[in-house]
């Protein structure tokens, strides 16, 4: 499978601009997850803006949608 980079970038929800890796989904997935993070585009856009990429405050996020 090749990688689009250019697509990719259009729907691109980082907000940290000098981010080598914007489009480029499998270096920045392998890059967040060594850091015990996720990437920007699993969180909405008001928590991604705090660079907050914590798993922990990805499951904050989405809490209360699991139980009901």
């Amino acid at each position: 499978m090749e990688c689009n980079i250019e697509a990719n970038k259009a729907s691109c929800s980082c907000t940290y601009e000098p981010c080598a890796r914007k489009g480029k989904c499998c270096e920045c997935i392998s890059y967040h997850l060594k850091m015990g993070e996720l990437p920007a585009c699993v969180f909405p856009p008001q928590v991604e803006k705090t660079y907050d990429r914590s798993i922990a405050r990805f499951v904050s996020c989405f809490a209360n949608r699991a139980r009901g």
